[in-house]
């Protein structure tokens, strides 16, 4: 019988999108004939986890004394009753149905509060002007919040929204302690979620079970799954694969894994998924399998002696979006953060832009790994293709592009040709501050739908950033920063401190630039995050060039990716987090900008910044000479405008630009030769600037050179054409 798929995410990632990997095997699947189906088993464990009946049963069994001690714990389940009762309008509501349940839960007489509303208070202002619907999301997600407590504490420890087991998962570099826990009785989440695979299972009439695990929070979930099935269907083989496995198990050689699972899969998976679909069909020998770990004789083997590269990106095909519950994905507003929104609120199509990333360099990322290593990246005609297919079948218009960082030029290509279908998309994706992101490109960008941009400005320390390659300064992140920020898009700064060698004082001139940067508006989000060393970055693989020592963990078979490490001569960086956290929230909510740095260390005794006050806002307000190619494409974006009077010499456009008309006087030649060649470069049509200039002097009989110099070049620019 042929091999029939089935693609799974385990619980947990997300609560408000489905993770894209299984969407791009089935995607892939699709170009082959292959019969699959694909199921997020997070989400379905979600929505049979709180309801009223399975609340009615956890509550039903009364905490133990130690748990009642805990005021918290006691409040929950005295108020047990109003949550039960409340609980399925909630969920319908956070699943964008009943919307009219926002204004009772507003009103805060409908849902019981606990410990997460401790700290409400502080955003009525920003929700008064955000809205009901906002407002009553965010209750509801501490309502929810508050009982994922409760069964953390009293059910299941394991437990978390968009994690399952994590603890025993990060950094295992034994297996003994999953083993373990993976051989005692089932928790209700493991229950649960067994019950749905179940399910899919019959549905699906699978003899192959894919499952992806894409962080170390799904890991034991997946494994969960793993031994179901092995138990229930022992003719059903199933794969592993997935973010983790190719990072944490690229060494692995515990052969009690496979007690659970029969294949684990590095790397992309859709050639390791064709040569293994192959093999069970009886098409391939073992021998050639893609990149698979097996266990044969009771040893752990790795094989790789397929003849087949890996599947161009061009021929993997769209993502498929069938099976998924689309309708089940709640719409979770933890925090007012705008940018962090848009990782937690909002159901996202999820597409990639090209495979691996284009500068390859940064020292403390996994470079030497095929999923960053091996760039490719496709057509804007292909992703645009794609982008239309998947609006048909899903009904949504917003896209993330899940790029390790987005390339300019294509950003720009499949910007235009967005605009040519006169598509209506809304995007977001991860950048670098490339020097290429002029003021006109961001415009271009934002013309085509992009709203926010994430990338990652570190360390903050041009000294630290030349250190870890990660091509960008100071002045350039400010000045690609602005010009988003200028076009109207969102950007998000990756923070990062403790990295080799830095210093104390790097660190709080670190966090100087990044205040300086909040109060000049041109970053409005931003995380730090604590440097953390992995086996596959350039760090990991020769600590000692970086002037860090590794101390471990030591190898034992399974996990290998987090390194400890000690830096000699860098800052005291366990002292720093809370102060860099606490100041990062004020600044993102617009408050502390005249904080003395030193006051959000407390006790700790951090340097005084070597930052002049307004060093960012001198680099901002510098002119610099810009040189403009003449193979720039000329591009407008803008309405077309019309003739409002003409006289004997002069003709006056009227251009509509969002809520006002602008009116501007031209030379009669001028008009004329503008009216005749904007319609060539709008609607996602281009020229080069060599023949738009050319097609200028012909016309008018005068030199662009003094066009462009003149105060007409400029108004012309504020109304949409542009340079890029």
């Amino acid at each position: 019988m042929p091999t029939k798929v089935l693609i799974v995410t385990p619980p947990f990632t997300q609560l408000n999108t489905p993770y894209p990997a299984t969407m791009y095997l089935k995607g892939f699947l699709n170009t082959l004939g292959i019969e699959s189906r694909q199921a997020d088993l997070g989400i379905e464990v979600i929505h049979r986890l709180f309801t009223a009946e399975v609340l009615g049963n956890i509550f039903a069994s009364k905490p133990n004394s130690d748990a009642l001690e805990d005021e918290n714990l006691m409040r929950i389940y005295q108020l047990r009753n109003r949550y039960i009762s409340t609980i399925d309008p909630v969920l319908a509501f956070l699943s964008g149905k009943n919307r009219s349940l926002a204004y009772t839960i507003v009103l805060r007489s409908y849902l019981p509060e606990a410990k997460r509303f401790q700290d409400f208070e502080h955003a009525e202002d920003t929700f008064g002007e955000l809205g009901i619907i906002d407002k009553a999301k965010h209750i509801a997600t501490l309502y929810l919040e508050d009982l994922g407590d409760y069964i953390t504490a009293i059910v299941d420890p394991y437990f978390g929204f968009n994690r399952y087991a994590e603890s025993i998962s990060r950094s295992a570099s034994s297996f003994e302690l999953l083993d373990s826990e993976l051989k005692k009785d089932d928790s209700i989440v493991s229950i649960l979620t067994k019950g749905i695979l179940d399910e899919h299972i019959v549905q699906s009439g699978a003899n192959l079970v894919c499952i992806t695990c894409p962080f170390p929070g799904n890991l034991f979930s997946a494994l969960k799954c793993g031994q179901f099935i092995k138990r229930h269907y022992p003719n059903t083989k199933v794969c592993l694969g997935g973010g983790y496995v190719n990072t944490e198990l690229r060494s692995v050689r515990d052969e009690r894994l496979f007690d659970y699972i029969d294949f684990v899969c590095l790397d992309d998976g859709e050639m390791p998924l064709t040569a293994l679909i192959e093999y069970l069909d009886g098409n391939r020998l073992l021998a050639h399998l893609k990149r698979t770990f097996i266990k044969e004789n009771g040893v752990v083997q790795y094989i790789n002696g397929a003849p087949e590269k890996d599947i161009a990106q061009r021929e993997t095909g769209t993502p498929d979006y069938s099976d998924l519950y689309l309708d089940k994905y709640l719409t979770i507003l933890e925090i007012t953060n705008a940018m962090h929104r848009l990782w937690s609120d909002g159901r996202w199509n999820k597409l990639t832009l090209a495979h691996g990333c284009y500068w390859g360099k940064c020292s403390f990322c996994d470079i030497s790994l095929d999923y960053i290593a091996r760039y490719e990246p496709i057509t804007a005609s292909m992703l645009c293709d794609r982008i239309e297919t998947i609006i048909k079948q899903t009904g949504e218009h917003g896209f993330h592009f899940v790029d390790e960082a987005a390339p300019p030029a294509l950003m720009g290509e499949l910007a235009v040709e967005i605009i040519k279908r006169k598509l209506t998309v809304v995007w977001w994706t991860n950048i670098r501050f490339e020097k290429s992101f002029t003021h006109d490109l961001c415009k271009l960008l934002r013309a085509s739908g992009c709203i926010a941009v994430s990338g990652g400005l570190e360390v903050a320390s041009d000294r630290l950033l030349a250190l870890m390659k990660k091509g960008v300064t100071i002045e350039q992140v400010t000045r690609v920063a602005g010009a988003f920020t200028d076009a109207g898009i969102m950007v998000h700064a990756y923070l990062m401190y403790g990295f080799p060698t830095q210093t104390d004082q790097e660190t709080i001139d670190s966090l100087e630039v990044v205040r300086q940067m909040f109060q000049a508006n041109i970053l409005q989000s931003g995380f730090w995050h604590r440097f953390a060393m992995t086996s596959h970055s350039p760090v990991g693989l020769d600590p000692a060039a970086y002037g860090v020592q590794k101390t471990g963990p030591i190898f034992a078979g399974f996990a290998d990716n987090d390194n400890d490490h000690i830096d000699p001569t860098g800052g005291e960086h366990d002292a720093y987090g809370e102060g860099l956290r606490v100041s990062l929230f004020n600044y993102m909510n617009g408050a502390g900008f005249e904080v003395d740095l030193q006051q959000w260390f407390g006790d700790h005794k951090v340097p005084r910044t070597t930052h002049k006050k307004n060093m960012i806002q001198t680099i901002l307000t510098r002119e610099i000479e810009v040189t403009t190619r003449t193979n720039a494409n000329v591009i407008y974006i803008g309405i077309l405008p019309t003739i409002l009077e003409e006289t004997a010499s002069v003709t006056t456009l009227l251009f509509y630009v969002q809520q006002e008309e602008v009116a501007i006087d031209l030379e009669i030649t001028e008009a004329n030769w503008l009216l005749s060649t904007l319609p060539k470069v709008a609607d996602g049509e281009k020229m080069l600037l060599h023949d738009f200039s050319k097609s200028y002097e012909e016309y008018t009989g005068f030199r662009f050179e003094e066009f462009m110099g003149c105060d007409l070049w400029p108004e012309l620019r504020d109304m949409g054409l542009l340079v890029v």
